[in-house]
């Protein structure tokens, strides 16, 4: 088995990173990030065993750049990542790679970008795999308020307050 995870100290709690390998082949790559009670872990997850993150350079990587991006020094990630699921739920997942740091957007927009149903779209969001690094945080109801988060409100409310603009810096995306 190459899937292997290692528990990241954050503020926001002990993170779950789990890698494999890729694919197309190429070595490691994230294909989970999760946190401590994380609402929606894929179906028979096996993070396979606990590594050490200076045995795994991938690791090492993502817990800097975490780091890095919770004190506000960073604003995207370049750990390398594979994200896994079905058709539908990829498409909504490229739609929140794009959506750049300090900006929101609704489950409406997603859904209208998807020809989908607003539901739909906030089930393929909820089970983003990749938390934080595909920013599924950046995305809000459709009055403006906080809703749903895997990892709980609090932590999305502390996401959104980390990276948040500048009064009108809220452009349409989709």
């Amino acid at each position: 088995m190459t899937t292997r995870h290692a528990l990241l100290p954050t503020s926001l709690g002990d993170l779950t990173a789990v890698v494999d390998e890729a694919s197309g082949g190429g070595g490691a790559v994230l294909v989970g990030l999760y946190f401590p009670g994380h609402w929606t872990l894929p179906d028979g997850a096996d993070h396979g065993p606990q590594v050490e993150l200076g045995d795994e350079p991938l690791l090492a990587a993502l817990a800097d750049e975490l780091r890095e991006y919770l004190a506000g020094e960073r604003t995207d990630f370049d750990v390398a990542y594979e994200l896994r699921g079905g058709t539908h739920h990829r498409q909504v997942w490229a739609l929140l790679e794009r959506i750049p740091y300090g900006q929101t957007v609704t489950y409406g927009d997603l859904a209208r970008e998807t020809g989908g149903a607003a539901q739909a779209v906030g089930r393929a969001v909820g089970a983003n795999p990749i938390s934080i690094v595909v920013p599924c945080h950046r995305v809000i109801g459709a009055d403006g308020s906080i809703t749903g988060y895997a990892g709980g409100l609090d932590r999305k409310r502390t996401l959104l307050a980390l990276e948040e603009p500048s009064a009108g810096e809220r452009d349409a995306l989709f």
